[in-house]
C-alpha cells in the first residue's frame, strides 16, 4: 500500500517538474550496445536537464544543457562537455574564449545497475576533454542533441553497514524507487552517492557512439536563451 501512494503521490506531483512529451526518442550506443528509450525533460527549481531510462537492467542517461551563467537554454550551436565537478573558472572560460566558441556548457551522467536490487552501479560522468553536444532547435519544435563522448567511469557498491542497518526497510525503499523510475520515467533515486554505496577504485572509459536525443519543445517552461 505504502509503494502504491508514494506512486499516486509523484504522478500528482509530476505536472510541476516533469513536462508532457510528444515523440521524444533518445538512441545511442553505450560501448557498442544500443541504448534506445523515450527520454524526458525535467524541470526542477533551477534546473533543467533530459533524461532517458529502462529499467532491465536499470539504466539512465542525463544530459544537462546551460548557458554560460549557468541558466538553461535550448538555443542552437555546441556545448562544451565539461566536469561537474571540476568546472572551468571564469578565468578560463575568459582566457580561452569560450563564450566566442560556444553556446555554453553541456553536462552528462550515466548510471547503470549491475547487480539487482540496487546493490551494484556502474557510473559514468563527463570530463574536460574537449567535447562537445550540438544542438540543433528545430522549426518544428524539436530540440535535437546529437554526441559522441566518452565518459570517465566508476564502480559503486552497496556498503555492508547500509545493507545490514538497512534491512528490509531499505530493501523495500528500492524496490519502491525502482517502481517509480519504470512508472514516471524520471529516475529517482538511482545516484549513488550519499545514499549508502562506496566508490570503488576500478575505473574505465564508457564510450558514447552515434548518439541522438530529440526532445519536444512545445511547451514553453524552459528559458530559451
Amino acid at each position: 500500500m505504502k509503494t502504491k501512494i508514494l506512486i499516486i503521490s509523484l504522478l500528482l506531483l509530476l505536472p510541476t517538474f516533469l513536462i508532457a512529451q510528444n515523440k521524444n526518442s533518445l538512441t545511442v550506443k553505450v560501448d557498442g550496445k544500443e541504448f534506445k528509450t523515450e527520454p524526458r525533460r525535467i524541470n526542477f527549481k533551477h534546473y533543467v536537464y533530459y533524461t532517458g531510462n529502462i529499467s532491465k537492467p536499470e539504466t539512465m542517461l542525463r544530459i544537462w544543457l546551460a548557458d554560460f551563467t549557468g541558466a538553461p537554454t535550448t538555443k542552437s550551436g555546441r556545448y562544451l562537455v565539461i566536469d561537474n565537478e571540476n568546472p572551468l573558472s571564469k578565468k578560463e572560460i575568459n582566457e580561452q574564449l569560450l563564450t566566442k566558441k560556444y553556446e555554453g556548457f553541456a553536462f552528462v551522467r550515466y548510471v547503470v545497475e549491475t547487480k539487482s536490487p540496487r546493490m551494484a552501479y556502474h557510473v559514468g560522468d563527463s570530463g574536460n576533454k574537449n567535447e562537445t553536444i550540438t544542438v540543433n532547435k528545430r522549426e518544428d519544435g524539436n530540440l535535437e542533441l546529437s554526441f559522441n563522448l566518452e565518459l570517465n567511469g566508476t564502480y559503486w557498491k552497496e556498503k555492508a553497514g547500509a545493507t545490514v542497518f538497512g534491512g528490509l526497510g531499505r530493501l523495500q525503499n528500492k524496490m519502491e524507487d525502482k517502481l517509480i523510475s519504470k512508472a514516471t520515467g524520471f529516475d529517482w533515486n538511482i545516484d549513488p552517492e550519499g545514499n549508502g554505496y562506496r566508490k570503488q577504485k576500478e575505473t574505465d572509459i564508457i564510450k558514447l557512439t552515434d548518439g541522438k536525443m530529440i526532445i519536444n519543445l512545445k511547451d514553453k517552461d524552459v528559458s530559451d536563451k
